[in-house]
């Protein structure tokens, strides 16, 4: 059954909590969270995430988007600000602006992000800002109050869908939380 986990938010010098900086592929990505001193990193949205660390992170969406996603696992969108790819958020406020429709049958999903290589975009036409991906990098970056974003919010987008796994539910409604956070244990790898 799901355990509510005690995190750390305590920071190195460089202004996370983990230790570990390497970028996995495949199946290796995660290979990380099985080492004895493997700390989720909860970083705030205003701190730049540093190459290879893997964040607590956070998508809003639909009931039945999120047990599908649950279930099957993300799928980029075809198209956004910052281009295809997942959008994610490390910011709980920003997650919990969508759905943009009916909130009444909202969930934030809470994830881990294993970003990979990390390249800002702070401003509206910034030239990588859709074709980040194709010149090396996993995940887009949007500060908070960078004026790339109405809410002033940050925002990620994440290239590779294997590299966002959902360990949790941050939000829904209590008659849902259960269920949803039975098909985490199931279907979380």
């Amino acid at each position: 059954m799901y355990k509510n986990q005690n995190l750390s938010r305590s920071k190195t010098s460089e202004g996370c909590c983990c230790t570990v900086k390497m970028a996995y592929f495949g199946e290796k990505i995660w290979r990380e969270e099985h080492l004895p001193y493997f700390q989720e990193c909860i970083l705030q949205s205003n701190d730049q995430p540093h190459d290879g660390n893997i964040y607590a992170m956070y998508h809003g969406t639909t009931l039945v988007a999120a047990k599908q996603i649950i279930k099957h696992g993300f799928e980029q969108s075809a198209d956004g600000m910052l281009g295809r790819g997942v959008y994610v958020s490390r910011d709980i406020d920003k997650a919990a602006r969508y759905p943009l429709e009916d909130k009444s049958k909202q969930v934030v999903l809470k994830l881990r992000v294993n970003v990979g290589k990390v390249k800002m975009i702070n401003y509206q036409g910034h030239p990588l800002q859709k074709i980040w991906h194709d010149h090396g990098y996993d995940t887009a970056w949007v500060p908070a109050s960078c004026g790339m974003v109405q809410s002033q919010l940050e925002e990620d987008c994440i290239w590779d869908p294997k590299r966002i796994k959902v360990v949790g539910i941050a939000k829904a409604r209590q008659c849902h939380i259960t269920d949803l956070l039975f098909l985490v244990e199931i279907y979380r790898k």
